[in-house]
């Protein structure tokens, strides 16, 4: 079920800083030490933030240390371009982990050493058997597993193997390595996991030196061991494999033994945290890159101007549970908008722009009015913006037969120009296919500041930008990429929503916006938060929305 209200939780109150809290107090440990896990082979995205927020924030709030720790054992799928992003995310969501810098290839040579130590032990062997073959043998979750008929071979036999394998003399698939210990147990990840696979690929960091690599449960444990993690904090799709976890450490002569323990995973509306399917979307040019502002990654969320404080704001909101549940998207968006409210300045922006002629203006004529960079901070101070003959408004701001409550203008109507004067609609001027063009109207220089001195008062007040100075730009309006709160991850490219994005090419937008090459989302407004591109460039200036104003979440969160 979808969350449906803003929780806060208190800084502390979770289980996981619940236990860490005890195990201190306990004396089970002296110090804390998290880990910080991604694997190379695709971009973060905000369900990795839940997890950085966690393991981070643990280890800053008790005093102890956050690693950062690669787990790449799968070369065939890793890339420097992943390595770069994530630790380009991390910084940027606000952590760093300073000298705790560290990959799984750092141990291979000493994992490598405990698959040995297992098959001498007589608790591993070597498999014939295909990938196809061990899963139809694995059994199910109601009928044992078969034993592999290699499964009795002899220490002899399976260390020469191992070695083999190690050496290089056998192809991709011919062997694996495989923990012996029971083929009938419930937990299908005791029935003889694979501890190693022959994979000739070159590594990103140790080059061709390995043709063998460990897989993530063999690996995983092992590494939080020798680096002496304390609470190896992972997602509840790990649970079932937390007594392998355990029996690793139990069976080799690891220098310490780290405990495991699971939180629920984030899960949001239209949206889909499978990298899998971020990876498709990639690939297969539904998105413009792991960083289009339509993606749920760090470096899209980043691009289309989300400040990092709002998502760990997010974090803490949700906190941290044991049983699966859905997160309403309006919640991020709360969270963004509490954020961008306080400290965006404002600016205005037409994005679908209507000319429109003030006719008792002097034609030659212009003056520079004051603004406000932020109605409730004075601190942020003004800017000068210019106001003439010739403005622009927004198209949706005007209709020539408006229904009853259409309070902005339309034919003899008056309204206020926001910093500017009133203004009233007297003529309107239409093409041969009789679409609007152009509005005549007239002002009333009484009105200079957006004030009548007779008292009177209108029921709109409305943007412009002045058409003398007013600068081109694109903006990009993003919507969810999925038409369902439920998106299939299966066949997730039924629900893409074809209305992901709308480009306006010809917008208008007042020249500080244009000079401002600050990264920060803006308001504009009445439009909605909005950042600069940061591939736009000098002569093309790109916006993209980061969220619209409109806060329908907030009577739900109970703080409107």
């Amino acid at each position: 079920m979808a969350t449906t209200q803003a929780t806060v939780r208190e800084a502390g109150q979770d289980f996981i800083r619940d236990i860490v809290r005890v195990d201190l107090a306990s004396g089970r440990v002296k110090a804390v030490a998290t880990r910080f896990p991604p694997e190379p082979n695709g971009y973060l995205h905000i369900g990795h933030a839940k997890s950085i927020c966690l393991n981070f924030g643990v280890a800053e709030e008790f005093g102890g240390h956050c690693n950062l720790r690669y787990d790449d054992t799968n070369p065939a799928r890793e890339s420097q371009e992943y390595i770069d992003a994530i630790e380009r995310d991390v910084r940027w969501l606000g952590f760093d982990w300073g000298k705790n810098l560290f990959h799984a290839s750092d141990y291979f040579e000493q994992l490598y050493e405990w698959a040995e130590h297992l098959t001498r032990a007589g608790k591993a062997y070597v498999d014939d058997q295909t990938q196809e073959e061990m899963r139809l043998t694995r059994g199910t979750l109601t009928e044992a597993g078969t034993e592999s008929p290699h499964r009795n071979r002899s220490v002899e036999e399976n260390l020469n193997l191992l070695r083999r394998m190690r050496a290089g003399e056998f192809p991709n698939g011919a062997h694996t390595l495989r923990a012996k210990i029971d083929m009938g147990s419930g937990n299908i990840n005791l029935r003889d996991p694979v501890l190693y696979r022959i994979l000739h690929a070159e590594h990103p960091r140790t080059g061709k030196a390995w043709c063998i690599y460990p897989s993530y449960d063999f690996a995983h444990g092992q590494s939080d061991a020798i680096e002496g993690i304390t609470h190896s904090v992972c997602t509840l799709e790990f649970e079932d494999h937390r007594p392998l976890y355990d029996w690793f450490l139990a069976n080799l002569p690891v220098p310490s033994h780290p405990h495991q323990y699971e939180f629920a995973r984030l899960n949001l509306t239209y949206t889909i945290l499978s990298k899998r399917v971020l990876t498709e979307l990639v690939r297969g040019g539904h998105v413009g890159g792991w960083d289009d502002p339509r993606m749920p990654t760090l470096a899209g969320l980043r691009r289309r101007g989300v400040p990092p404080e709002s998502i760990r704001d997010f974090v803490r909101r949700i906190g941290v549970a044991k049983a699966n549940s859905v997160v309403d998207m309006g919640m991020l968006d709360f969270c963004i908008r509490e954020h961008l409210n306080k400290h965006a300045q404002r600016r205005m922006a037409v994005l679908r722009p209507l000319k429109v002629v003030i006719e008792n203006y002097p034609e030659e004529a212009h003056e520079d009015l004051e603004a406000a960079n932020h109605p409730e901070d004075a601190g942020a101070g003004t800017r000068r913006i210019r106001f003439g003959r010739e403005l622009f408004i927004e198209r949706d701001d005007f209709m020539e037969n408006p229904p009853k409550k259409f309070f902005r203008l339309s034919p003899g109507a008056e309204v206020r120009l926001r910093y500017a004067y009133f203004i009233t609609c007297r003529e309107v001027v239409k093409d041969a296919a009789g679409a609007v063009t152009e509005l005549r109207c007239s002002y009333d220089p009484a009105t200079k500041g957006g004030n009548a001195p007779d008292g009177r008062k209108v029921k709109a007040t409305m943007h412009w930008v002045s058409a003398s100075d007013a600068v081109r730009a694109e903006v990009r309006l993003y919507n969810p990429l999925f038409t369902r709160p439920d998106p299939n991850a299966a066949d997730f490219a039924a629900d893409l929503n074809p209305q992901s994005l709308e480009i306006l090419a010809d917008a208008r937008i007042e020249p500080a916006l244009a000079a401002d090459n600050a990264d920060g989302a803006v308001q504009f407004e009445r439009q909605g938060y909005f950042c600069r591109d940061p591939y736009s460039k000098p002569g093309r200036l790109v916006f993209n929305r980061t969220v619209g104003l409109r806060d329908s979440y907030a009577k739900i969160a109970g703080t409107s």
